[in-house]
């Protein structure tokens, strides 16, 4: 009764703000978790065929700035007022997504990608504030929670319609993201109700000039300052769900048998989401938002008695578990067991993060500390972006290691495929070449080269920002 009491008790800009973020995040994650796939998958399937080292380029550099901006943004936003910003967020949000659905060279996409990233900051900074601008004392922990809980519901829809529309096109993906942000501009048209705009006598650019202020003034505290570069650690293994795991579940995962299991189940379901009897890798990804929908309270109310510090270290070291696991098999029954793991572990550290800010903050000045708290994120987006690129390439990724064979071998190729030669093209030839099925040239290329050692790199990062941590908590915070 106390819950419902609290739930009556939200006004309808909370409920109209939460809507709103249900569907950004649908669009976001809709496009986010199958992009490294759009720019790295064959040309013939109406990809770009990029390598990994630009997909992760592209990537990278752009979300970096997508967690880097919102210093900017945020004062932006409480200048002009956040009903405008809003607007203009989604205008780049669809011009964005609609220049990288046209674009297929690398220059183009990378500055779309940076465009609709710029409109990712304008919008990130306007939500939670609206949450928290819209809550009290009482009410304010369900309404975050019901704020998460919503980050998660688009962030499963998202990705699970775009597994069936890639079934269509490419473009029908793009077109999903625009579709769902072209609901909140009727919403923030005729529901949104601006909270007002800040006037506190200061310009624009003072503004913005005060919020580099503030970045300075908390990264004087070198306890800090270490703690959030350990955290790039956790953050750059975690963005490999995102950078990485599409990629290598798309080269080298038959999903048959989850596909089997889930149509004796639920056929329907099945079908929709899957082709040719596989689900595909967007489909498999988005499981992590799926599990947190499902298990997030019970996780937090497990790990409310542990410290905050004890509690990221746990967290963490079961993240790394489930990173192991979702790299170094080829089962894809094993592969959700591991991204059910990677989940309860996010879900064991990432709160903890932002709390354990809120601790360690001096008592008039943890405004300050949360609003640097996105620095290691947007460093780790970067580090992530590089990390997926070359490093992996020369590690997991398919058609390098079959070029590598190809070179090892000898295997020459006519001329004419040079031209319009794909790398479906070039993995079908090799394989004809070699007297081998598809198949058989994939278990091939995995015994061999081993691309599951991949695992240890995203795993050992994890659990070195354990060890830091653990080091951290010890020698410099003394247990507290």
């Amino acid at each position: 009764m106390a819950v419902l009491s609290v739930l009556k008790g939200y006004s309808k800009s909370f409920w109209t703000s939460n809507t709103i973020e249900l569907f950004e995040r649908w669009a976001w994650y809709g496009f986010y978790l199958a992009f490294p796939l759009f720019l790295v998958g064959s040309t013939d399937t109406g990809a770009l065929g990029f390598s990994n080292a630009e997909k992760g380029a592209i990537m990278g550099t752009s979300s970096a700035l997508l967690y880097f901006l919102p210093v900017i943004t945020g004062a932006i936003a409480d200048k002009v007022g956040y009903k405008r910003i809003l607007l203009l967020a989604f205008s780049i949000y669809i011009t964005g997504f609609l220049m990288i659905s046209s674009f297929n060279s690398y220059w183009p996409v990378y500055f779309a990608f940076m465009w609709t990233c710029i409109g990712g900051a304008f919008f990130k900074p306007i939500i939670s504030a609206m949450i928290a601008k819209t809550t009290n004392e009482k009410t304010a922990s369900i309404g975050f929670g019901i704020f998460y809980m919503m980050i998660n519901i688009g962030g499963f829809i998202g990705p699970f319609i775009a597994g069936a529309l890639l079934k269509l096109s490419w473009s029908w993906v793009f077109y999903m993201s625009v579709a769902a942000i072209g609901v909140n501009v009727l919403l923030t048209l005729f529901m949104f109700r601006e909270p007002g705009v800040e006037k506190d006598g200061k310009s624009l650019l003072q503004n913005i000039a005060q919020a580099f202020k503030n970045i300075w003034i908390t990264l004087q505290n070198w306890k800090y300052v270490l703690f959030l570069v350990i955290m790039i650690l956790f953050w750059t293994a975690f963005n490999q769900l995102y950078y990485s795991f599409p990629i290598f579940v798309d080269q080298w995962i038959d999903t048959t048998s989850v596909y089997n299991g889930l149509h004796a189940v639920w056929p329907w379901l099945a079908e929709t989401i899957g082709e040719n009897g596989t689900i595909s890798a967007v489909s498999m990804t988005s499981m992590d938002s799926f599990f947190i929908i499902v298990f997030q309270l019970m996780v937090s109310a497990f790990v409310m008695r542990f410290r905050p510090l004890a509690a990221m270290m746990g967290g963490i070291l079961v993240l790394a578990g489930g990173i192991g696991l979702m790299f170094s098999t080829q089962s894809g029954w094993l592969i959700l067991l591991g991204v059910l793991i990677f989940a309860l572990g996010e879900m064991g550290s990432s709160p903890k993060f932002t709390e354990y800010v809120g601790k360690i903050a001096p008592a008039d000045q943890k405004a300050l500390y949360m609003g640097t708290s996105f620095l290691p994120i947007a460093a780790a987006h970067k580090l992530a972006g590089w990390l997926s690129g070359d490093f992996y390439e020369g590690i997991a990724d398919k058609y390098f290691l079959l070029q590598k064979e190809v070179v090892d071998r000898g295997i020459q190729f006519p001329s004419e495929y040079s031209t319009e030669f794909t790398k479906n093209d070039f993995f079908a030839q090799a394989a004809d070449k070699m007297n081998m099925t598809q198949v058989e040239l994939t278990n091939y290329l995995w015994q061999n080269y081993q691309p599951s050692n991949i695992w240890m790199a995203f795993s050992g990062i994890a659990v070195s920002a354990v060890i830091f941590l653990w080091l951290y908590d010890r020698f410099v915070m003394g247990g507290k």
